[in-house]
């Protein structure tokens, strides 16, 4: 990588994880020092974040941190909500197997042992297989424009309450046995309330 997409990759990560937390102030020379790089790149890597609504930069003074809004939290669930009710209805109707490769995912989650970077990440590409098997590429483009805040809203999330973590896993297993039982309005109905806990959990932050 170039010394700008290290910056870039190092800022981005720290900043999705909550290791950067939202209303943070950074400055290009901390991210700097960390890489033993100059200034320069680290000012490029702010300006993209900048440009994706992870930062907000003030001359001389450094970049503050975009706290997650309400309603960005509104906005994302929601579409989230239409995404996934529509993809799984018609993965069902096309009769495409998602189960296996969903329970992959499960699996992950269930060994990530604290790591909630790893649960999160699996816990997206658990949906995004269905999302994927419904076989429209621009709701799948649409949905993997949301991946990075889905990301960081959850990570802060789950650190705020670890106990949504369990809840999550038998959600999951539900659903893959609703799935596999075929009977779609089950499915909806349990995507409907797995949904909805983890927007009350992101509601109370």
């Amino acid at each position: 990588m170039t010394r700008t997409e290290r910056a870039y990759a190092y800022t981005k990560q720290r900043v999705l994880d909550a290791t950067y937390a939202g209303g943070d102030l950074l400055t290009e020379g901390e991210v700097a020092d960390a890489l033993g790089i100059s200034r320069t790149p680290v000012r490029e890597a702010f300006l993209r974040l900048e440009g994706e609504g992870l930062l907000r930069l003030y001359p001389t003074r450094g970049a503050l941190v975009v706290p997650v809004s309400a309603g960005e939290v509104e906005a994302v669930m929601e579409t989230r909500a239409l995404v996934e009710r529509y993809a799984v209805a018609k993965t069902m109707a096309r009769g495409v197997e998602v189960t296996g490769a969903m329970r992959a995912q499960i699996a992950r989650q269930e060994t990530a042992d604290g790591d909630l970077d790893a649960f999160v990440e699996a816990d997206r590409a658990f949906h995004t297989v269905f999302v994927s098997a419904a076989g429209n590429p621009i709701v799948l483009a649409l949905y993997d424009s949301l991946r990075d805040r889905q990301q960081r809203m959850g990570v802060t999330a789950l650190r705020r309450e670890p106990r949504r973590l369990g809840e999550i896993l038998d959600e999951h297993r539900g659903l893959v046995e609703a799935i596999d039982a075929g009977d779609v309005e089950d499915v909806l109905a349990l995507l409907d309330v797995h949904l909805q806990g983890t927007l009350v959990l992101l509601r109370s932050g």
